[in-house]
């Protein structure tokens, strides 16, 4: 096996490994922690917001580690270790960047979900209690 060979296999398996660790630790922190905000968009269906809770950590894991998978290659020639730690930080950072981008998305459409629940169990509006007469404008 030529050196090369060697830094970007090395490099490919810390990236494999750190990329599977870091989807699994943010799924179960955001499975723990979203449970609670799901309860408060659902409140008077707790199955749903349980089950919207699973759904949205497989859809989290499925995008997450495909595209971790899908930007795996690279085609730089990578010689020295140097070189494999760069394109190895650069993956991670890129990987991790998305991951943020997504979690943000995730929170705005819950955000709505949540404001459109909190306007279907807010009381009706209240018709003005005091009348001006026109001429006091």
């Amino acid at each position: 096996m030529q050196p090369s060979n060697q830094f970007l296999l090395v490099a490919y398996a810390a990236y494999s490994l750190i990329s599977v660790t870091l989807t699994i630790f943010l799924a179960q922190t955001l499975f723990k922690s979203g449970e609670v905000f799901l309860e408060d968009v659902f409140p008077s269906n707790p199955r749903m917001a349980s089950s919207v809770n699973r759904l949205l950590v497989v859809g989290f894991y499925l995008l997450n580690l495909g595209y971790a998978f899908l930007t795996l290659q690279t085609h730089e020639s990578v010689l020295t270790a140097l070189v494999a730690f760069e394109v190895l930080s650069g993956k991670l950072g890129r990987l991790l960047v998305s991951l943020g981008v997504i979690h943000f998305f995730n929170l705005l459409v819950l955000q709505r979900l949540r404001r459109r629940s909190q306007i279907h169990m807010a009381p009706p509006p209240v018709a003005p209690q005091l009348r001006r007469p026109a001429s006091a404008l």
